[in-house]
């Protein structure tokens, strides 16, 4: 059992070290032409991208984290579940959406051209299709990271600091600014990273709206120029990037751990009511992020797919549907039971050996999935190149693509992305079990199959189907890796939207969008639920 955690360690840490290998290995030529031309560009972008959402999210997320944990107003309970809805969207589908209804034959300009009568270049319009689009698009879907790390460290700040500033004199903002947000700073810096590396992950927004970032520059290397090293090599660049970010995201995270216990809530403290201009303004402030994020989005493209003709019962969509399904199943099942095996060594061996295996194992989560998708292909493709001329020339059989053209190699790449996810949401649930629990059972004469079996798992059998529900939604909504790994007859629900979206066939692209939106509300609706009850 425990060797097994050193493979399951093995192949998530793989892809990661054979990007860079690929990278170094690569022609010196390709380098310099990479460097000159091409990586002044993509490293702009990509930090003004990262810059925007970061700072959106943050400011987002804080606000409205902060209105809903200490006011009360009209509709404060459901808007403090309803900020949370956004998760469900992929960034790129919330583009989709929202380009259908503000581009030039969209439903907001041709209204805008009757009512004044203007002409198609009488008038100027912000462009959806920038990279002011594509922030907007990625800080509405990814602000609840923030929200949900701030209201939980609001919610466990100590109400004496907090009155201690109000009796000095400090007015509700002044003692805000002064006492609450440097509480809770860990929290929100901690979201914010979270935030980024989502940014520098994504593919499918910056690449339908043609903002050129490091992950298009991978995707543009390894299929329109054919040119693997300098994928390889831009792969290198954002790996860098996203590893650093890691870092700071697991320091931030032991500092959120830390202010959380030293921040226990002392006496209730009431909320006030706000009235007047003052509630509606809160109202309006948590409100436009849910309709910008989830509402509006959500009927535009439940319109387009009514009028696109398409029908999500058919054969097409049939097949597609169990495909992703297929896919998130077999990827989230043995992507839970490589965190079970990990997180279950580290809990009975504590050791600086089983706490490297589990940094290592949940480094995929900082690493685009692109990044990981060329870590891959670049030695298995070779190995199946290899293994093909071997049977041409000994046996005269061709064997084709036996590792690259199955669904294993887009497994193996599912679960070294998400394993971090699984990781958390199990030992979440672990940190609820008595560490004396794991003697007794020892006293009892129990191996370790039947403590992990008999103990364990039944404690943390919630946790489990959360890291499953979790895996299932990422694996479902994953773009850059699909992309690239999939075999040519193996089609899903996020290949299908994009396809047609980079098409222009956007009513067609709706109705897969639709498809993933739905299976994406699964862990948020969960999640919304247990704010509920926190909140009851």
């Amino acid at each position: 059992m425990y060797r097994l955690a050193w493979l399951v360690a093995a192949l998530c840490v793989a892809p990661i070290f054979a990007a860079a290998l690929a990278a170094f290995t690569g022609d010196l030529a390709t380098w310099r032409d990479v460097l000159s031309s091409v990586l002044p560009r993509y490293t702009a972008t990509t930090l003004a991208l990262v810059v925007i959402v970061g700072s959106g999210a943050a400011i987002i997320g804080t606000s409205t984290a902060w209105l809903v944990t200490v006011y009360r107003f009209p509709g404060v309970r459901w808007l403090e579940i309803a900020l949370a809805l956004p998760l469900a969207f992929p960034a790129y589908v919330l583009a989709y959406a929202y380009t259908s209804l503000l581009d030039h034959p969209g439903p907001v300009q041709t209204l805008l051209r009757s009512v004044t009568g203007l002409g198609p270049r009488d008038y100027w319009f912000p462009e959806i299709r920038s990279l002011g689009g594509a922030a907007v698009m990625l800080t509405m879907v990814l602000y609840p990271y923030v929200y949900l790390l701030a209201r939980a460290s609001f919610r466990q700040q100590s109400s004496n600091a907090f009155l201690v500033a109000r009796t000095l004199g400090r007015a509700p903002l002044a003692a805000f600014w002064a006492v609450a947000l440097p509480m809770a700073r860990p929290a929100i810096v901690g979201g914010t990273l979270l935030v980024v590396m989502e940014t520098i992950a994504d593919f499918g927004t910056v690449a339908f709206f043609n903002v050129q970032t490091f992950a298009t520059g991978i995707y543009q290397a390894w299929f329109s120029l054919g040119d693997r090293a300098a994928a390889a090599q831009l792969a290198l660049c954002l790996l860098t990037f996203a590893l650093l970010l890691a870092g700071l995201e697991r320091a931030q995270r032991g500092r959120v751990r830390r202010a959380g216990r030293g921040g226990a809530r002392f006496e209730v403290l009431a909320k006030p009511r706000l009235t007047g201009w003052r509630a509606w303004g809160a109202v309006a402030i948590c409100l436009l992020p849910v309709l910008v994020g989830f509402l509006i989005p959500a009927v535009m493209l439940s319109v387009m797919a009514w009028g696109s003709g398409q029908n999500i019962l058919q054969g097409r969509y049939i097949d597609l549907m169990s495909n992703s399904v297929l896919l998130a199943m077999v990827a989230s099942v043995l992507t839970v039971l490589g965190a079970i095996l990990i997180g279950f060594r580290a809990r009975t061996r504590p050791s600086r050996t089983s706490r490297g295996l589990v940094v290592g194992a949940g480094l995929g989560y900082a690493v685009p999935g692109g990044v990981i998708a060329v870590g891959l292909m670049v030695p298995l493709a070779g190995l199946d190149n290899a293994i093909d001329s071997f049977m041409e020339a000994n046996f005269g059989i061709d064997t084709g693509l036996l590792i690259t053209g199955s669904i294993w190699l887009m497994v193996m790449a599912y679960m070294a992305r998400f394993m971090a996810a699984a990781l958390n949401a199990y030992d979440s649930g672990m940190a609820t079990v008595p560490a004396h629990y794991d003697a007794i059972a020892r006293s009892l004469g129990q191996g370790a199959g039947r403590l992990l079996w008999r103990v364990h798992l039944p404690v943390a059998r919630t946790s489990v189907l959360t890291a499953l529900l979790i895996v299932f939604v990422d694996v479902m909504k994953e773009l850059p890796a699909t992309l690239i790994l999939h075999p040519f007859n193996f089609e899903t629900l996020a290949v299908q939207a994009y396809r047609l979206a980079a098409d222009e066939r956007l009513r067609e692209a709706a109705v897969p969008s639709l498809a993933l939106v739905a299976f994406g509300l699964i862990p948020v609706l969960i999640l919304c639920r247990t704010l509920g009850r926190e909140s009851a």
